[in-house]
């Protein structure tokens, strides 16, 4: 229980909880000690409003985005205060005003929460309205409020500028831990694969996430000269990472056929899978030795375990003899090379937390890190490309200027005694897509009900406004500290301190709190609605075009490695982009495939269509890092006319698919029938056989290295025909059943 609760005090969302809390409860504390309550209730506005956008990024990005979002809120409360006055003025503006806001979510995932915080500053101004000098002087304390925090933020991150980057890093281990264990279950002779392989997706969605964050970080503290030796160290542990869950994904192994084939050895599975899983053990090990800040003694060792695999390989030959066994030797051999892999990159990580030494050659890679970042630029081009039904982001800014509109017009027309809390509440639920809205409207309702219930009962016991206070900043702390991870949790803790603040500020508490609770339901009920009817984006329309993207990406990566295998030389950065992306677009297939999985049961058209493309996508990103790391640690042979031919007919599959996806038309010159890439693998698997009849005339070594490209590549490449087949026959029928 204590391990539980340290490792919460200790987690990137416990430390931003705590930063809003100090940033707002210290200006009220200090005008309650001047007298000046609303002063400082206005300031801690300021730094609640300005909070959300304080997201990971590299420090200048951090310190724009805080600026930006501070004079934003203070210009959004001053322009409603000095229009209000002015019905026919106001009405118009207000609308426009909260499109332009919403439509702010265009410029990525900061954009979208400055937008938020302006969002909410608009609706939080009805609460409120100062006409004068006032108005300046509230709107200058929003921005005072803004500054603030960002002075807060900046203050913890000096005091552990490498604690965010720390625990992301080790949470990075940890997911890849969990992905190398789900390996590990594969080779199981009763495992349930298509689960497993569902898990394994679901877990690509979080890893594409965390990926995500450090990049900002990492990235952006190496390209802009502020760079350390602990920051280099991470960024090695990161890369090192990256490569291990490309060999992990790499590992396209016929597990029914191994196990039909050892089915009188199974000692010779269960030892790889005893290593496999030790692999696991280890980076999880690792992840908690970072997290925990404590040294790091390996407990299992790999080096033993890679011993055992080498010796149930030389009895396993030794049973058969050396000529029946070869197959299956090769078999063996493959995935001990596979492993020998992963434990090196394994070594590198145990010696970045191990070793006394933190100088890390990059080998003159820094130059290229910034292509692995978006680009931070704001265009009035894409704002302006994006007003279009076909944008979701423009869908969800219409449904969302409508209803606010409504909340306002139901609580000024009808009994509700504050419309702003109407507005609040759908500006927080409203999500662009119906799973997550309808999820958060739940949650929201239920999170108030139970926040309230437990509140009542407290003030029922005490109205000590001294314990009432201590209690408020508690619930503060403890709501944003689960508004990431469990949204009802938060909700309650929310609703809670809303409770409690009014429980000081107020006698007639439960007549204003029932007042809360109704429109609460009532913004919930229109932001559900809304969503449901008013210009829904549902995700059988979009999910296409993630699907192209995942094809594209695809194709993209495995004409990387074509070209690598055929040219040889350095890895060059376009393949590691193109791996990225590949590994990022079959992660946002998932995450659509999941937001289906949420809406109406009506709405999810092709959704088993959907998921069979999704698993076909990653078997092929699977079947082509398998055949990339291959190229990248072998020293492969000259690539023939045949090979050519093969890996063209996979492209041309591809390209295909994607055509049909954009409702392109698709010419495709030079047929190949399936006859003669029939004869092209025949010709292909010539290689081996040719190589056999020369065996005399080269040295074991060397033919044991063509012998072992040869099936390798063969195998691949024909995995890879079946998959592209598959691909473009499944998208036809997609196609099709949209049309």
């Amino acid at each position: 229980m204590i391990e539980k609760i340290e490792k919460f005090t200790d987690s990137t969302y416990f430390t931003s909880a705590l930063k809003v809390t100090i940033a707002s409860v210290i200006p009220v504390l200090v005008c309650i000690y001047l007298n000046h309550f609303e002063i400082g209730f206005t300031i801690a506005l300021g730094v609640i409003l300005t909070y959300p956008c304080d997201i990971p990024s590299s420090l200048k990005h951090k310190i724009n985005g805080i600026l930006v979002t501070a004079f934003l809120i203070a210009g959004v409360n001053l322009l409603i205060n000095i229009t209000y006055p002015i019905p026919f003025i106001f009405y118009t503006f207000f609308p426009i005003l909260i499109f332009i806001l919403a439509m702010l979510s265009v410029y990525g995932q900061r954009a979208t929460f400055t937008s938020f915080s302006a969002l909410l500053t608009a609706s939080l101004s009805f609460s409120h309205m100062h006409t004068g000098l006032e108005m300046l002087q509230y709107s200058g304390f929003i921005l005072v409020g803004g500054l603030f925090y960002l002075l807060i933020s900046l203050l913890f991150y000096y005091i552990r500028p490498n604690r965010y980057v720390e625990l992301q890093v080790a949470e990075c281990i940890k997911l890849t831990a969990k992905y190398l264990k789900l390996r590990g279950d594969l080779w199981n002779i009763l495992a349930d694969r298509k689960s497993i392989l569902e898990k394994q997706l679901h877990l690509q969605v979080e890893l594409n996430d965390i990926h995500h964050n450090i990049r900002l970080v990492l990235i952006g503290k190496q390209i802009s000269s502020i760079s350390s030796n602990q920051n280099r160290k991470m960024l090695i542990v990161f890369i090192s990472l990256l490569e291990i869950l490309e060999l992990a994904l790499s590992t396209s192994f016929d597990h029914d056929r191994l196990h039909q084939k050892f089915e009188k050895h199974p000692k010779t599975l269960a030892t790889y899978q005893n290593l496999a899983y030790n692999l696991a053990s280890t980076l999880k090990q690792l992840s908690k030795n970072i997290a925990k800040r404590t040294s790091y003694i390996p407990k299992n060792n790999l080096r033993k375990h890679l011993l055992a695999l080498e010796d149930a390989i030389k009895e396993y030959e030794n049973d058969l003899g050396k000529e029946e066994a070869s197959e299956g030797v090769l078999m063996l051999k493959t995935m001990l090379e596979y492993a020998e892999k992963q434990v090196e990159k394994i070594k590198i990580i145990e010696r970045a937390f191990t070793s006394v030494s933190n100088n890390y050659d990059f080998k003159g890679k820094d130059r290229d890190l910034e292509k692995f970042l978006t680009p931070q630029y704001y265009p009035l081009s894409t704002f302006i490309q994006n007003i279009s039904f076909s944008s979701t982001i423009f869908r969800h800014s219409l449904r969302l200027t409508v209803a606010i509109v409504f909340g306002l017009i139901i609580g000024k027309f009808f009994a509700f005694q504050n419309a702003y809390w109407i507005v609040m509440t759908i500006i927080i639920i409203m999500r662009p897509g119906y799973g997550l809205t309808k999820q958060r409207t739940k949650q929201r309702v239920i999170g108030t009900v139970v926040g309230g219930v437990i509140a009542f009962s407290i003030l029922f016991l005490t109205l000590n406004h001294q314990l009432l206070s201590v209690l408020a900043i508690l619930c503060l702390l403890l709501g944003y500290s689960f508004t990431q991870t469990n949204y009802t949790v938060s909700a309650t803790f929310v609703t809670m301190y809303i409770v409690f603040l009014y429980g000081i500020l107020t006698t007639d508490i439960l007549h204003v709190i029932q007042f809360r609770v109704a429109d609460t339901i009532t913004g919930a009920l229109l932001a559900y609605l809304a969503n449901h009817f008013l210009w829904p984006t549902w995700e059988y329309i979009k999910a296409p075009e993630h699907l192209e993207k995942s094809i594209i990406a695809n194709r993209k990566y495995l004409q990387e490695i074509f070209n690598y295998y055929t040219q040889k030389g350095e890895v060059p950065t376009s393949y590691r982009l193109a791996r990225k992306n590949a590994f990022i677009e079959i992660g946002n297939l998932m995450a659509s495939f999941q937001r289906m999985s949420q809406e109406p049961k009506s709405k999810q058209k092709n959704i088993v269509l959907l998921y069979k493309l999704t698993e076909l996508n990653h078997s092929l990103l699977s079947s082509t890092a398998s055949l990339g790391t291959y190229t990248q640690s072998h020293k492969t042979t000259a690539s023939s006319r045949a090979l050519t031919i093969v890996v063209e007919k996979v492209l041309k599959n591809l390209d295909h698919s994607i055509a049909l996806l954009k409702k392109e038309s698709f010419v495709e010159s030079d047929h190949t029938s399936n006859e003669e890439i029939a004869n092209r693998f025949i010709e292909l698997k010539n290689i081996r056989q040719n190589e056999l009849k020369e065996r005399t005339e080269i040295d074991e070594e060397a033919f044991a290295l063509l012998m072992q490209e040869a099936q390798l590549v063969i195998e691949q490449l024909i995995w890879l025909t079946n998959l592209s087949e598959s691909i473009l026959k499944n998208t036809k029928e997609l196609v099709e059943s949209v049309e």
